[in-house]
């Protein structure tokens, strides 16, 4: 049995990935930090609905963490194949000129730190059982060049050049690496937000859903995506189009 490991699962976009890969077969192991709590309740939401996961608590941005991690899903759910790294932190508008190298590194340790850290301990098993997954959750903002956002979206750039990299190293043993790219997909914490302005720029014409970006992370970790590797597929009603 092998399993998946899903970083900030706890709630928003992670909550619904979990949901949908252990809807798909997975046992789940969903990650949390503050909130312990609603990661029982998406444990509970899965085992009800007949799957298998576990809540485990760790700061993905701290390596000895980390490494606990991955060694307690392993013994507990089985070999970690599945890698969906998706916590993030606070992210603040900011003026550029404004932006301190903290405010760089708060970003960086979420978006670089976290899912390296998060790769080299799940990669000697993916090695060992010959392929894996690594599935990143990147951002429409760093396309988008957000006013405001400058460490945000340099962030999630260098992310994404992670995941060419990686997908170059790592191809030869059968791990494939790519990232989805959500636009503005309202969770919790976007409660009471204005979206007038942002949907009149979006073809589709509405909002997209938690579960369609969940959708899509289902399909690079499964075998229908055996042989896409290295790709941003982006997740906006075309938000984006040129």
């Amino acid at each position: 049995m092998t399993s998946a490991l899903v970083t900030g699962a706890s709630r928003g976009l992670g909550a619904h990935i979990a949901r949908r890969l252990a809807a798909d077969g997975w046992p789940v192991a969903v990650n949390y930090l503050p909130d312990r709590d609603d990661a029982e309740k998406v444990v509970g939401d899965i085992v009800a609905a007949g799957g298998t996961a576990a809540a485990f608590r760790a700061d993905v941005t701290d390596e000895d963490a980390v490494t606990r991690l991955v060694a307690e899903v392993e013994e507990r759910l089985g070999p970690v194949t599945v890698l969906v790294p998706n916590a993030t932190g606070p992210q603040p508008s900011q003026p550029a000129v404004e932006v301190t190298w903290r405010d760089h590194l708060n970003q960086l340790e979420f978006f670089v730190k976290s899912p390296t850290l998060l790769m080299q301990a799940v990669v000697p098993g993916m090695r060992r059982l010959g392929g894996g997954r690594i599935v990143q959750i990147g951002s429409d903002a760093f396309e988008r060049a957000a006013p405001g956002m400058s460490a945000y979206s340099a962030a999630k750039g260098a992310q994404f050049s992670l995941t060419r990299t990686w997908a170059r190293e790592l191809g030869r043993d059968g791990i494939t690496v790519n990232l989805v790219a959500p636009g503005w997909i309202p969770v919790e914490r976007h409660a009471g937000m204005p979206i007038h302005k942002y949907l009149a720029d979006v073809p589709l014409g509405r909002m997209g859903t938690p579960g369609e970006v969940a959708d899509v992370v289902a399909f690079l970790a499964s075998d229908a995506s055996r042989f896409i590797t290295g790709e941003r597929i982006t997740v906006n009603g075309g938000h984006t189009i040129d």
